[in-house]
């Protein structure tokens, strides 16, 4: 299992938090992570283009002119396709871009990603963000500090709003919340910036830092709590 140096705000070391490697360790599938951003670029779109057919422009009812003795061509109606201001043959209507993608595939392309960018060292961990008051200042500060260069992923919490309102002015960082983490964002920043409360950790990981083992202790009495009521709940149906 990899590990990384938990930073301060300052860019002092803070601790060693270990990646799991069922999140930061696989290799990359590309073409997973290639279908899932493709679906994913499609939802963006609105597909509210619209044309009008023939069948719908107003007027063009009347015969433009006698079928013959005019020398001109053959006319039915002003609404045709050849006609300047008729209809449009084949053109583009409204419909709905989104794919279906398996949740499994999103999973695998989205640890892939993290992958790739552990990887190539591009995953920061910071212990939290210590912010007093919004100011973009301090958040230029602070990606210097912790060695945050290139297009930078903000990775951030809900207890986090100052962190947010002092990154989102700066045109070189997209802050995101941790729920809504995702394959293009990833690929889509040179660095990925998590702080310890959200670091991902897989079914297997260990607790995320070395430093915060009671924390770790207590899940793990907690999950063996809950076991045992279910243990408890099931022996009541059986009965």
């Amino acid at each position: 299992m990899a590990s990384v140096d938990i930073k301060t705000q300052a860019g002092k070391l803070a601790g060693t938090a270990e990646l799991a490697d069922t999140v930061f360790g696989l290799e990359p599938n590309i073409s997973v992570m290639h279908q899932v951003v493709t679906a994913q670029l499609a939802a963006r779109r609105a597909g509210t283009h619209s044309t009008k057919t023939r069948a719908e422009i107003r007027g063009g009812a009347a015969k433009p002119w006698r079928q013959k003795g005019t020398g001109r061509a053959r006319a039915g109606s002003s609404n045709s396709p050849n006609w300047r201001g008729g209809g449009v043959a084949h053109g583009p209507r409204p419909r709905d871009y989104s794919q279906k993608t398996p949740k499994k595939m999103v999973k695998l392309a989205l640890r892939s990603a993290l992958s790739d960018r552990a990887s190539d060292g591009n995953v920061i961990v910071v212990d939290s963000w210590s912010f007093d008051a919004p100011k973009t200042k301090d958040a230029i500060a602070a990606l210097s500090a912790v060695g945050a260069e290139g297009k930078v992923l903000m990775v951030l919490g809900d207890g986090d709003a100052n962190a947010w309102k002092s990154f989102r002015n700066l045109t070189n960082v997209h802050c995101l919340h941790v729920g809504e983490l995702n394959t293009y964002d990833v690929l889509n920043n040179d660095v990925v910036v998590f702080t310890q409360d959200t670091l991902p950790t897989g079914a297997e990981a260990q607790p995320k830092t070395t430093a915060s083992t009671d924390s770790g202790d207590s899940a793990a009495a907690v999950r063996s709590e809950d076991a045992n009521a279910d243990d408890v709940d099931e022996a009541g149906e059986e009965e």
